[in-house]
């Protein structure tokens, strides 16, 4: 079977990595080490899972040219999966609940995906079963992010790797992450672990504090994407994360803390806001001195409409 990014007329994506830098908001206050995951070409840390899960069904031929792709996502994956397709000359098909930012549905028709969206009410356990019944129905590729283990796969060989080469001294004390499929914390921890670091789990809940407009399909909040419950990620449940804590932030500390890093030039969204905010918590605990890692996972633009930009909209 051909590798699809030497057919004639394919675009080859040049994979670099992303930077992994120390932010503080106040002088002299706690640093955390942040990886710059809005860098990735789509805007997401999601490109990477969706490459490597894509790429490695392409070479098992359970994908090819022409083909189908499918997932149920309420943003990012979805984004990230649209654009590997487009490149990889494959149809894909986003299933959503209705609510969903109109940014994340237009990105994802931009790159020839189509957008089919289910009852809000239905959240992401119906958005799960519409996509299962498109893939039983088409023999789509059904990619299955909460369950596949390639997509914590991908941040164990890849995300990983990156970080412990690009920290002083090779080693990480602490790992944050909000859990959406549970595949970046259970890829880094796992990849940090192997590595010889000490490292503790923290795993990172908005906690719906005030009234909010944007409906999310599967959030603790609905006004912090992608973080859901834990009884959909099978990938996080079965994972052994020893140590594991998890910190409960509210949205009110999400949307201020996200703010301050747009503030400081990172261009990030609610979740960046989610993983920085437990990540001085975890600090706390760890002590001073701990080296502590998180993502910030997205990019700002795919937020305008939400309430994360409230103060903003209307201004001259």
């Amino acid at each position: 079977m051909s590798n699809p990014f030497k057919s004639e007329g394919r675009f080859v994506q040049k994979v670099e990595a992303t930077p992994l830098v120390e932010v503080r908001l106040e002088p002299g206050g706690a640093g955390i080490w942040c990886k710059l995951e809005f860098l990735n070409p789509s805007g997401s840390t999601k490109d990477r899972i969706a490459r490597y899960m894509v790429e490695k069904a392409w070479r098992e031929g359970k994908v090819q040219e022409g083909g189908t792709v499918v997932e149920a996502s309420s943003g990012s994956t979805s984004i990230a999966l649209a654009m590997t397709c487009a490149q990889m000359g494959l149809e894909f098909i986003a299933v959503m609940p209705e609510g969903v930012s109109r940014e994340r549905q237009l990105t994802i028709r931009a790159y020839g995906g189509e957008v089919i969206l289910v009852p809000a009410e239905e959240g992401i356990h119906g958005a799960l079963r519409k996509a299962d019944e498109i893939a039983d129905d088409s023999g789509a590729l059904y990619t299955r992010q909460f369950e596949n283990p390639d997509n914590a796969e991908a941040h164990r060989v890849w995300t990983g790797q990156e970080i412990l080469k690009q920290i002083p001294g090779g080693t990480v004390d602490g790992i944050v992450s909000g859990v959406g499929t549970g595949g970046t914390i259970v890829g880094l921890y796992s990849a940090f672990n192997e590595a010889g670091c000490e490292v503790t789990p923290f795993a990172a809940r908005p906690v719906r504090g005030s009234a909010v407009r944007e409906l999310e399909c599967c959030s603790f909040s609905p006004c912090v994407p992608g973080v859901v419950e834990e009884s959909v990620s099978k990938l996080y449940r079965e994972a052994k994360l020893d140590g594991l804590i998890e910190l409960d932030i509210s949205d009110e500390v999400v949307f201020d803390i996200a703010r301050k890093l747009i503030r400081q030039g990172f261009p990030v969204g609610p979740s960046s806001g989610l993983n920085y905010a437990a990540s001085l918590k975890a600090q706390e605990k760890l002590g001073p001195g701990a080296r502590i890692v998180t993502v910030m996972p997205d990019r700002m633009e795919r937020y305008f409409s939400t309430e994360l930009f409230d103060s903003m909209n209307g201004e001259s």
